[in-house]
């Protein structure tokens, strides 16, 4: 079974809220998913970024695979530290 970290959005029309869950790959974006391990509110200044540090690191352990937002959020909220030369050119 392949796991992605991913965002499930919720809240109202042009209003997006949207949780941090770990789901199979083949479910749908706002489908069945494994476990909730944070939320991300953009609407909110400053950006609210709520993620619990010891599933996240648990479940990336394990082999689920971050979606590129999902990653720049991690980054964000201090679970994942930049390894030495990324992002440099």
């Amino acid at each position: 079974m392949a796991t992605k970290i991913r965002l499930k959005r919720m809240g109202a029309k042009k209003a997006p809220f949207y949780r941090i869950v770990v789901a199979d790959s083949r479910f749908p974006r706002d489908g069945r998913f494994i476990e909730e391990i944070g939320y991300y509110d953009p609407l909110k200044k400053p950006v609210v970024i709520k993620v619990d540090k010891e599933k996240a690191q648990d479940w990336l352990k394990k082999g689920a695979q971050p979606s590129e937002t999902v990653k720049s959020l991690f980054y964000k909220a201090g679970v994942l530290e930049k390894a030495a030369g990324e992002g440099q050119q």
